[in-house]
C-alpha cells in the first residue's frame, strides 16, 4: 500500500490525508470529519497518535536555494504542516517495547501497510465529539 492507496482508504471512512504525510518512516497528518487534525508517527519503539484543533495547521514557504531572484524565484514551494506552537489535545501511544519486545527503532522500520492497523486502533480510542442542539427562540 502506498500513500495514494492509503488516502483512498481514509476517504472511504470520511477522513482526509493531508500533504506532509510520509510513508517512510510513517508520519501521517489526517483531518477527521469534525476538522480535527491527527498526527500519527512511528518512531523509535513507539507508535503515537496526537490530536490537534483545526487551527493547528499552518503553511510554510520553503525558501529558494539561492534566493537571488535572477534564475530562481525568491520564494519556493509551500508546505502544510502543524504549527510549531501546536499543543495536542489528546495523545495515545502504543509502547512497542512493552507490547512487541522492540528494542530500538523497530517502529520507524514499519512499512505503511503494517503501521496502518495501529493507526486505526489508536484512532478508535480518541473521544468522539458530541453534537449539541441549540435551542431556537
Amino acid at each position: 500500500m502506498n500513500l495514494p492507496a492509503f488516502a483512498d482508504l481514509l476517504a472511504s471512512r470520511g477522513l482526509r490525508l493531508l500533504p506532509g504525510s510520509h510513508a517512510v518512516p510513517v508520519e501521517l497528518l489526517v483531518q477527521l470529519p469534525d476538522a480535527t487534525i491527527v498526527r500519527f508517527t512511528a518512531q523509535g519503539a513507539t507508535l503515537r497518535l496526537r490530536s490537534y484543533s483545526p487551527d493547528a495547521l499552518t503553511t510554510i514557504t520553503i525558501p529558494a536555494e539561492c534566493g537571488c531572484g535572477d534564475h530562481h524565484p525568491q520564494t519556493g514551494p509551500t508546505r502544510v504542516t502543524l504549527s510549531r506552537y501546536a499543543v495536542p489535545s489528546e495523545e495515545r501511544i502504543i509502547d512497542g517495547e512493552l507490547l512487541f519486545g522492540w528494542q530500538t527503532h523497530e517502529a520507524g522500520l514499519l512499512p505503511l501497510p503494517d503501521a496502518a492497523p495501529h493507526f486505526f486502533t489508536l484512532l478508535e480510542t480518541l473521544p468522539t465529539p458530541t453534537r449539541q442542539l441549540a435551542g431556537v427562540a
